[in-house]
């Protein structure tokens, strides 16, 4: 059994990177790359990578959906009520004020997005979504408040790319800070499928791709960005078998302007598509002079191609006077197509070729309206209080712990359920609402400690403001 694994690993940190200009002998073929390569590589381009850390708050009915996977595929009980899941990836700078590239799996439906850079500073940064492609798997996310003066990536060329080429990922795989893994291209534009019906030719390689990888750059040996990390193979334990995927550059290059400017509009006429292309048993099964084009399954209703008389069972040959050789040709053509545009395809009906104009209409793209919580939402911390009634004489006075999120810092702080909170940093809390604006004053990558009572015994405890 195997499965494919996007690679934002929960509670990973990873960064990505590299340029530096190899010599006309070492890129010359059959000769030996010098000593020193790799090392000017990961040494320059090392900065150009931040990590991201996100966190979304799961509402209680999600989360219980969360619960009963975790428990059947693990065979042990997972706490119920809301939760905060908190995952982190990779992401590459591509301007000096802190525009980052990432892949849009990575901050889809968050609600909070941090940032932390290479060197120096380590203060956590948030920042906020500028535009998302679900289709090519790719994202702008803008820092808020951060340094203007960053080092940016450079972008290259990946349709340059040929099977055997040196490439480099940098990254910090499983949480264990900045790693270089070397390899080469095993393969140019395997067809990969990166949502449900979204098929995207990748670029394939043998350079290890690890969970936290998600969003990090693959690098030709010029240190120039050819692809971002995405996925890697691993079986059904989720052990990975050594090959990964990365999108490649030039398909984000293409949107990319549109991306940091928040206006990117795809268009879409509303067919489902099988992916494979059409083989001579196909062909002869469907009835076809022969094999090739793209067979469509179904047709939306009310869609664009329903009322231009696409039918389910039609073979698309040709696009926009291009011959259709996978679903990705014509995938991509209509994404990047302008609604309101004309479009003509050549499709093959019972043994007939039709021509048929389609009006292309936009895609309806997924919008996220979160990722706006501050540092003061109290959310953040997964703590709900309430008042304490009245206790007897000599009790602990504050407010109790009457829920902690499973995966929130409160709960790896080690709150529990009934605690009473007593002091947040030296600061004495009476009542809930006291508790929540001294969590709300506490800056973010900062440790807090709260003196807690539990069962009649006081005890410090230290949580982390992330």
């Amino acid at each position: 059994m195997r499965d494919i694994r996007l690679w934002s690993l929960s509670f990973a940190v990873l960064a990505f990177a590299s340029s530096a200009v190899l010599s006309p002998q070492a890129l010359g073929q059959g000769t030996t790359l010098e000593p020193n390569v790799f090392r000017a590589i990961a040494r320059e381009q090392n900065p150009i990578v931040v990590a991201i850390k996100t966190t979304t708050w799961l509402d209680a009915a999600t989360a219980a959906e969360d619960a009963e996977w975790y428990e059947r595929f693990f065979g042990r009980v997972f706490p119920r009520g809301p939760q905060l899941r908190r995952e982190a990836a990779s992401g590459i700078l591509i301007s000096p004020d802190g525009d980052i590239l990432t892949n849009d799996h990575v901050i889809a439906d968050v609600d909070v997005i941090e940032v932390r850079l290479l060197g120096q500073d380590t203060t956590p940064y948030r920042a906020i979504i500028v535009g998302r492609d679900p289709v090519s798997d790719s994202a702008v996310i803008r820092l808020v408040g951060g340094p203007s003066n960053l080092p940016v990536a450079a972008l290259g060329d990946s349709d340059s790319l040929e099977t055997g080429d040196w490439v480099m990922a940098i990254g910090n795989p499983y949480q264990l800070g900045h790693s270089v893994t070397v390899g080469v291209v095993s393969f140019v534009g395997r067809s990969f499928e990166i949502g449900e019906g979204r098929w995207q030719k990748l670029i394939q390689t043998d350079a290890s791709i690890n969970p936290g990888n998600s969003g990090g750059p693959l690098l030709n040996a010029r240190g120039e960005v050819i692809g971002i990390s995405l996925a890697t193979l691993a079986d059904g334990f989720g052990d990975t078998m050594g090959i990964g995927f990365a999108i490649p550059i030039n398909r984000v290059k293409a949107v990319l302007p549109a991306l940091r400017a928040g206006r990117l509009v795809r268009g879409s006429i509303g067919v489902s598509l099988r992916h494979a292309t059409l083989t001579n048993h196909d062909a002869t099964a469907l009835g076809l002079p022969g094999p090739g084009g793209i067979l469509i399954t179904a047709v939306a209703r009310g869609s664009s191609a329903d009322a231009a008389g696409f039918q389910p069972g039609d073979v698309i040959v040709e696009f926009q006077g291009a011959p259709v050789a996978a679903a990705d040709d014509v995938l991509m053509s209509v994404s990047s197509t302008t609604p309101g545009v004309r479009a003509s395809a050549i499709v093959i009906r019972d043994g007939r070729r039709h021509t048929i104009d389609v009006t292309v209409e936009r895609l309806a793209m997924p919008h996220s309206h979160r990722t706006h919580q501050g540092s003061d939402d109290p959310r953040r911390f997964g703590l709900t209080l309430t008042d304490l009634d009245s206790g007897p004489p000599g009790a602990a006075e504050g407010p109790i712990v009457e829920h902690v999120a499973g995966g929130s810092a409160a709960a790896m702080a080690g709150i529990e359920e009934r605690d009473i909170i007593r002091k947040i940093n030296q600061h004495t809390v009476r009542t809930a609402a006291e508790a929540q604006r001294e969590l709300q004053r506490l800056p973010i990558g900062r440790t807090a400690f709260l003196l807690i009572s539990r069962e009649g015994e006081d005890r410090i405890v230290e949580m982390d403001t992330e």
